[in-house]
Order: C-alpha cells, then structure tokens, then sequence
C-alpha cells in the first residue's frame, strides 16, 4: 500500500510541474566540488517590465531564489545577479532549474532576450 501511494504521489508531483511556466536549464558543473565549495547560478538580464521578478526552482518546485531588479530605469538591461544554490539542487555534477518570469501574479516562461545568459559559478561556501 505504501509503494502504491509512493508512486501516486510522484506521478501527481511530475505532472504538477510538467506543466508549469517556466525555462528550464540544465546546466553542467565546470569542475568537481571541493568539501569547502558551493555553487552559485548567475544570469544575465535584458530589459524586463517594471515589477518583474525571476523566480530559480528545481525542476521538482523547490523555491531557490528570486532575482528582483529595482530601480533600472524603462528600457535599460537589469543587470547580472547571482544566486546562491542549494546544495541538494545538485545531483551529481549538474544543475536542472526552471526560471521563471513573474509580473504581478501572472507567470510565464521568459524570453531569451529578457534572459540573455545562465552559468554556474564555483564560489568558497560560507562557514
């Protein structure tokens, strides 16, 4: 019984987040971590509309991160963020997670102009 409510329950997660808005990127490790080291994820935005946020997931729903520009004003690039990733976000030596545009509460999968780039970087972890 528990085997059958196990598998229930997986197949309601995938079809939950196969449908959800979002780009996914998967994305290789540069290198192997060190014990010391994490990962960050750093994107490169074009020109979003005021009040946009972009919202870092797992592939499975698990909220990472929010990217939220202030003050850049109409029609200027916001910029380049970085975004601190969970260790459990890793599995092995890649990286899946879905980006997501988000303007109010409407949410929907960004452009590639709205995000120009998506790389991970090794950084020392904090202690």
């Amino acid at each position: 019984m528990q085997t059958l409510f196990a598998a229930l329950f997986s197949f309601a997660l995938l079809v939950q987040t196969a449908g959800a808005p979002g780009r996914v990127v998967n994305l290789a490790l540069p290198r192997d971590l060190k014990e010391d080291e994490g990962v960050s994820l750093e994107l490169k935005l074009g020109v979003l509309g005021r009040g946009s946020e972009i919202v870092v997931e797992t592939t499975s729903g698990k909220h990472v991160g929010v990217v939220s520009p202030y003050g850049i004003r109409a029609g200027e690039e916001a910029g380049t963020y970085t975004v601190p990733l969970p260790p459990e976000a890793i599995s092995g030596n890649h990286v899946s997670l879905r980006l997501i545009l988000q303007q109010g509460r409407v949410k929907r999968t960004p452009t590639e102009k709205q995000i120009k780039n998506v790389h991970l970087q090794i950084t020392p972890r904090s202690r």
